[in-house]
């Protein structure tokens, strides 16, 4: 099925965001699911396969651009497409009380540092956080800490969902279920599918990104890592 193009909106100077609203007109605000990409610069595009499947099942989905290239690895932009979508999620329909975070590989161990860090402000931690093919050992460019060192000294402050590919050689899964084994609570999936599958994507060398998948497997690996995120945001 063929789903509406994002609105864009702006966030901050150069970079902006895709607003993916949920389908259906369902009555009442939409959760919120602020998903962020992995480490290439303004890869927006590349999770709006996961991001449009999502918004599928009833949730408002927002999609940054960043850049982790910069002198502060991109924390700064990060957080100001955090704290831009919780300003703007009600006005799209969105639901504040129910707001995950979410990102694939690099945007993954970020989003669950932010999500469970002592140090982020009542007013920017989301309700739920859900890692997507990434890696919890290394520091976070936003906390400055390794959320697997947090993790293991601390319970998590909100629930937390983990997803990652059986196939992936980019991330092993290894390191999800490293972080599993350390946060018993956390919710953990894992796909018959590789690093970009779990995004219902694949990597095109001659592009040299990843782009829309279109078989099967793929396709349904995407749909379960979708409706993982409509399940931490509490949609059945």
């Amino acid at each position: 099925m063929t789903r509406p193009a994002p609105e864009v909106v702006p966030y901050t100077d150069g970079r902006f965001l895709d607003v993916h609203r949920p389908a259906g007109g369902a009555g009442g605000p939409a959760p919120v699911v602020l998903l962020w990409h992995g480490s290439g610069a303004d890869e927006r595009d590349v999770l709006r396969p996961l991001a449009q499947e999502a918004a599928g099942l009833g949730l408002l989905v927002l999609v940054p651009d960043f850049d982790p290239q910069q002198a502060d690895g991109g924390a700064a932009e990060l957080f100001a497409s955090l704290a831009v979508a919780r300003r703007i999620a009600s006005g799209f329909g969105g639901d504040p009380a129910r707001f995950v975070l979410a990102g694939w590989s690099w945007g993954g161990r970020e989003a669950v540092a932010v999500a469970t860090h002592p140090s982020t402000p009542a007013e920017l931690r989301p309700t739920a956080a859900v890692g997507i093919a990434s890696r919890y050992a290394d520091p976070a460019v936003t906390t400055g800490d390794a959320p697997l060192d947090h993790l293991a000294a601390n319970p998590a402050p909100v629930p937390l969902w983990l997803v990652h590919g059986t196939a992936d050689d980019i991330v092993d899964v290894e390191h999800t279920r490293e972080l599993g084994v350390a946060v018993p609570a956390a919710a953990v999936l894992e796909l018959p599918t590789d690093h970009a599958g779990v995004v219902m994507t694949r990597f095109s060398p001659e592009a040299r990104r990843c782009v829309p998948a279109t078989d099967a497997g793929t396709l349904a690996a995407g749909r379960r890592t979708a409706a993982v995120l409509a399940e931490a945001a509490g949609l059945a």
